[in-house]
């Protein structure tokens, strides 16, 4: 079965993880501080914190500015679990808006409709490496004095009007877990601005110890230290970085495979009227996820490809739908209803060979 996702990973990433285990050093330390800088080089950001996930890096951003008890943080329902999870964490109230058929982006005219006295956050999804409107985000952010929090997990190494995503904004969230664009095997990373709210979630990420009184961090074997903070134990592995210092590398030439693959398919398939593509320019992205909406026989489809050997995916059951947050839902979401009926996700990554592709081609056509 050719799979919907897969890294990419080999000698380099096993050699790159020898010298972490022979320095006996496999916990947070300075490969996990490395790869921050090199994160920060390549997004063009101030601050960067590496975590376990994706998922803890939604948590401590929506912790690090406050989102608590009683809260509402406006979210898309077409999303995966883990954006929803981390703002229940907090007992915070999570509003599902619509999306735009065109793209699944995030309806931003839906958003302004369910913002109350109780927003105090958006959480965007760069859904399949394709950026929301971040400007008109921005700009309600400043009208209505909330945070934008970007679930940025699929869209690492993508750009906005020819800025990287996470080189502007309030907080993005990256993920680097094992099928993303680039992957530590498991692993995220916080990009943030405020130099006091990144300070804050530093300390979060590690059971809330103050840096300036713990010198483990430096490879200093000193067992003093303050807490100052509530926190997790969300910090990010020598090891984990290690692997992403060498996928990092690649990263260019990853874009570049994902972004080809991406444009054959369009191009095989826009004329056939018994599916619709997404709206989607591959020039700017690094490309996550590649769906077909099939408006009639979504199972009927789904089941054919996996039959000619094609795996496929659904990308996502609406979280308004799950048992745990049906209470949530005050206003009807159509499209999402709608379109996560349709939507089918097709295998995209960088261990897929031209004759892989070909495959997928034929069996949809």
């Amino acid at each position: 079965m050719l799979a919907v996702s897969s890294p990419l990973i080999g000698q380099e990433e096993l050699d790159a993880i020898k010298p972490v285990f022979e320095s006996g050093w496999l916990g947070l330390g300075s490969v996990t501080c490395e790869f921050e800088k090199e994160i920060g080089r390549y997004v063009g950001a101030k601050n960067v914190i590496a975590v376990n996930t994706g998922t803890s890096a939604l948590h401590l951003a929506l912790d690090g500015y406050g989102i608590g008890t009683g809260d509402e943080v406006i979210v898309p329902s077409l999303t995966f679990v883990a954006t929803i999870q981390p703002i229940l964490t907090l007992g915070a109230i999570p509003v599902f808006c619509d999306v735009k058929e065109e793209n699944l982006l995030i309806d931003i005219n839906d958003v302004e409709h369910r913002i109350t006295s109780k927003t105090k956050a958006i959480m965007p999804v760069h859904y399949c490496g394709n950026p929301c409107d971040m400007d008109r985000l921005l700009e309600l952010a400043d009208h209505y004095n909330i945070k934008i929090i970007e679930d940025a997990c699929h869209a690492f190494g993508s750009n906005y009007k020819g800025r990287k995503v996470g080189s502007f904004g309030h907080a993005t969230c990256f993920s680097f877990d094992p099928i993303k664009v680039i992957t530590c095997g498991e692993g995220g990373a916080i990009v943030i601005n405020d130099d006091e709210i990144a300070e804050k979630i530093r300390q979060k990420r590690i059971l809330g110890i103050d840096k300036d009184t713990w010198s483990r961090y430096k490879h200093n074997r000193s067992w003093l230290y303050d807490v100052s903070t509530t926190g997790y134990r969300y910090h990010m592995s020598n090891i984990n970085a290690a692997i992403g210092l060498v996928q990092l590398k690649k990263i260019d030439r990853f874009i570049k495979r994902r972004r080809d693959i991406c444009h054959r398919y369009d191009d095989a398939f826009e004329n056939y009227n018994s599916i619709k593509l997404l709206d989607i320019s591959y020039d700017e992205i690094a490309p996550f996820y590649y769906i077909v909406r099939v408006p009639k026989y979504q199972n009927k489809f789904m089941s054919f490809l996996e039959a000619m050997g094609v795996g496929t995916g659904l990308h996502y059951i609406p979280n308004h739908t799950h048992s745990l947050f049906k209470k949530y839902i005050s206003n009807e979401l159509h499209r999402t209803n709608k379109l996560w009926k349709e939507i089918i996700t097709i295998p995209l990554h960088c261990e897929m060979s031209d004759n892989d592709v070909k495959i997928v081609i034929k069996s949809v056509k």
